[in-house]
């Protein structure tokens, strides 16, 4: 395992303007944009609505639940290990075959090709909580409007905030990687693939169509849903509610009771803390089902230079002031 640098390693801004690398959409590309946009967040609901219908007619079985929970799994993996640690943090490195399945598997969570999501996540990372932030909560002011109205657009309405993070400015190191540059072009292959195989998965199980259908709506569209939900809620809920035991620039906050459902992401104060760590749970009792399986994977040689952030550096970091 590696040692952590001690500071945060974020892009520095080396005195740019907080909106360095951004620059808004011309009207062509933003039109499309909010059309993607508006059919990725908005058609799980269908899905949901229509998981509603059928729970009311037919109730929902122990084979719609597992298959949720498999692919619920695999696409929170995927954006958490994947990602998050692996791609745009390099907390540790995957042979091959792990990386190139876990850039599949965070694809089929459909929250955007892994360049986009790296180049945004490291931006967030560039300026959080200040003017160039793409999703903080805490632009707009003081009282409960000026809170609600963040926590909106931290968690989704930065969604439909349509400008262009210049890839250039904060992946160019994924656009020298040609596999994962064809990776990315296939996004939309990954998420259709991220619905089939539930769909088949229950479908050949039942040996119906109503199987294909029921997995289809709890493995795929419904799933999409609330995984896309738990990831939010990083930068929405995590950046308001929780504690704050290292005290950064930023207002990222550890949440307790998200760990669990966001595999181990809620630990969000000990990430801005130690961006580089593999691991986020830091204390015995936090857990951290993504830093548990990177730990697992080294075992058994899938993974190696995992970074994890020392019981020294968590101290000495402590004892610097904000």
């Amino acid at each position: 395992m590696q040692q952590l640098a001690k500071e945060p390693e974020v892009i520095e801004s080396s005195g740019h303007a907080p909106s360095r690398g951004v620059r808004p959409l011309n009207e062509r590309a933003r039109r499309i944009e909010r059309r993607v946009t508006l059919i990725t967040v908005l058609i799980p609901y269908v899905g949901l609505a229509g998981g509603i219908l059928l729970f009311w007619n037919r109730g929902v079985n122990l084979l719609d639940l597992a298959v949720f929970a498999v692919m619920y799994a695999v696409t929170v993996l995927g954006i958490g290990m994947g990602f998050h640690r692996l791609i745009a943090h390099r907390s540790y490195q995957a042979v091959p075959f792990l990386k190139t399945t876990l850039i599949v598997m965070g694809s089929m969570a459909a929250q955007g090709p892994v360049i986009f999501w790296t180049a945004i996540h490291r931006r967030h990372h560039s300026y959080s909580d200040r003017e160039g932030d793409p999703h903080s909560p805490h632009l707009y002011g003081s009282g409960v409007g000026a809170v609600l109205r963040g926590l909106w657009h931290s968690h989704m309405g930065w969604l439909f905030n349509h400008e262009l993070t210049d890839w250039g400015t904060y992946v160019r190191d994924l656009l020298q990687d040609r596999k994962i540059f064809k990776l990315n072009r296939l996004y939309f292959v990954w998420i259709g693939l991220g619905l089939v195989l539930p769909a088949a998965a229950e479908g050949a199980i039942t040996r119906s169509w109503l199987g294909v259908g029921r997995g289809f709506l709890w493995g795929g569209l419904i799933r999409v849903l609330i995984v896309h939900h738990s990831t939010w809620s990083i930068n929405s809920i995590c950046h308001v509610f929780g504690s704050r035991p290292y005290q950064l620039k930023d207002r990222s906050t550890n949440n307790a009771i998200l760990a669990i459902p966001t595999f181990g992401e809620s630990w969000h104060n000990n990430h801005h803390a130690f961006p580089s760590s593999a691991v986020h749970g830091l204390e015995w009792w936090q857990v951290d089902i993504t830093g548990s399986t990177i730990r697992l994977l080294e075992k058994v040689g899938l993974v190696s230079a995992v970074k994890i952030a020392k019981k020294k550096q968590q101290a000495e970091f402590q004892e610097k002031p904000a």
